[in-house]
């Protein structure tokens, strides 16, 4: 997975040049996350100066793929990358025709607070957090990616004081209803009621501070396209 930065991203990215270079390299499969004017009214939050622009994930390839890959992505603005594990608690049905997903979909890059360690943050993330998300949103995808290692020199600290030193560890891409993007009653899937949202916001903040995901996060919203290269 590579996060971006850089100007106009979605016409770069969304270009047919790109991904015939990337199929070029042994991409098989490509995912393009990128904020832009569909989602434009949604939260963000960026953990450094420059907030993150879109976000790629690629698969298959060569031995040689990542290089190969920054190579293809070479131009388009800076880059950090990382191999990731990937996990699907709630596997979105995908199309993979290009065409934009009619919804929001929020990655959120995660730092493991130094405080814990690697076992009992991936514990508390993956086991204690993971069904409390799930019950207190309205998402009908969720995909959790666990970073193996840094792909790229360059690196991605938060802002300074907010968590540390501490690298990014995970990217969570949640998936939401279009509605979700104005609408905070349809993002955690309330039933309407006030009492019902409050307790469910309640219940998810107390369960990502256990593990470090209130501080130091960067939250992108994006809209989702998804290619095959084949």
């Amino acid at each position: 997975m590579f996060a971006l930065w850089g100007d106009d991203l979605a016409s770069t990215l969304l270009t047919p040049a790109l991904r015939s270079a990337l199929a070029g390299l042994g991409v098989e499969r490509l995912q393009v996350n990128v904020d832009d004017a569909p989602v434009a009214a949604a939260m963000r939050i960026p953990a450094g100066q420059d907030p993150i622009g879109a976000l790629l994930s690629t698969w298959g390839g060569t031995a040689d793929a990542v290089a190969a890959v920054l190579s293809g992505l070479r131009g388009v603005g800076r880059v950090a990358g990382w191999e990731v594990e990937e996990r699907r608690p709630i596997a979105p049905g995908e199309s993979w025709d290009g065409s934009r997903l009619d919804a929001l979909a929020n990655i959120a890059l995660l730092r493991r607070p130094p405080e814990l360690t690697h076992d009992e943050w991936r514990h508390r993330w993956l086991v204690d957090h993971t069904p409390v998300a799930i019950a207190t949103q309205g998402t009908f995808g969720y995909v959790q990616n666990i970073v193996v290692g840094p792909v790229t020199a360059a690196t991605l600290q938060p802002a300074a004081g907010a968590a540390g030193d501490e690298p990014v560890a995970a990217l969570v891409e949640e998936l939401f209803p279009t509605a979700a993007i104005t609408d905070i009653h349809a993002f955690y899937g309330s039933d309407g009621t006030d009492a019902d949202l409050s307790d469910r916001m309640e219940r998810m903040m107390a369960s990502v501070g256990r593990f470090g995901a209130d501080r130091g996060l960067d939250l992108v919203p994006t809209s989702r396209y998804l290619f095959d290269l084949t």
